[in-house]
């Protein structure tokens, strides 16, 4: 009961930071579980994905009814991690735990850094940068792949789109298995490069390849009897709860400050996880 309740408490962390912050928060979910139940990082990996499951499927729901989902895209991109994300999770449980703890504080330092960078930009930066960024994808548009019909409602798939959004695919659902991570890091980055789709519907597109393929995460997980069911049902649960609680107080700050914190947080974490890691190998 005691490791339940603990559990509970660590999902409704991460479901609050969650809330306040979006949905790159669930990279803590692994280290929490880490260092609160002394986990390796693959044991502590599918539970995370089971709360990164829950929460990206729920966001990915909403982003739909809104229209923003193209769900082609994210099938497609989703195709190619399904067939990674379980080749990601049986290396995990082969690897030793000291490499895999340093390689996830160097991806959650990458994400910091990137989170920071956001906030960073005032709300008048960001508005001028996207307006730059629609002149130069419509001066670039040859260089892209996957472009927009000229209606704007679908995408002109070619060999080379396929190609470009299948290698994401696959890029993102092996550090799913590998990590427990959602991998919108990779994919978001991704669909900024290679097509000229609206940043609303990277962003929705993104999360709607995040709940599939975290999913399968969570399936092939079960299958090879490495999740811990009690523990990841109290963390999922949790998680649920803060990101419900979470919503109510999030009107009451600054985006730019909560991310600025996030990030912070997240350095500290990493940094913690290289002490960790480091200490095991020497």
């Amino acid at each position: 009961m005691e490791i339940v309740f603990i559990s509970v408490v660590l999902g409704f962390l991460i479901g609050v930071i969650l809330a306040l912050t979006g949905a790159g928060a669930t990279i803590l979910a692994v280290p929490l579980l880490v260092f609160a139940f002394h986990l390796d990082v693959a044991e502590a990996a599918p539970i995370a994905l089971l709360a990164v499951c829950m929460a990206s499927t729920i966001a990915a729901v909403h982003a739909h009814l809104q229209g923003n989902v193209r769900y082609r895209a994210a099938g497609f991109i989703a195709g190619t991690g399904v067939i990674a994300a379980p080749m990601g999770l049986w290396l995990a449980h082969r690897l030793p735990n000291a490499p895999l703890t340093l390689l996830f504080a160097s991806v959650l330092i990458v994400v910091a850094i990137d989170m920071w960078r956001h906030a960073e930009k005032q709300p008048g930066v960001i508005a001028k940068a996207a307006v730059q960024r629609e002149s130069q994808l419509q001066a670039d548009a040859s260089l892209q792949p996957c472009q927009l019909e000229y209606n704007g409602v679908r995408l002109m798939w070619t060999w080379s789109c396929a190609r470009a959004l299948a290698l994401a695919g696959a890029v993102m659902g092996f550090l799913s298995g590998l990590l427990g991570v959602g991998g919108g890091f990779v994919i978001v980055p991704a669909l900024k490069k290679v097509s000229n789709l609206p940043m609303q519907s990277i962003v929705a597109t993104s999360l709607a390849v995040i709940a599939v393929i975290s999913a399968i995460g969570v399936i092939s997980a079960t299958a090879m009897n490495k999740l811990n069911w009690p523990i990841a049902l109290a963390f999922t649960g949790g998680t649920f709860a803060g990101m419900l609680i979470g919503r109510i107080f999030a009107f009451r700050f600054t985006d730019a400050r909560l991310q600025q914190g996030f990030a912070i947080v997240a350095i500290g974490v990493a940094v913690a996880m290289i002490i960790r890691g480091i200490s095991v190998l020497l």
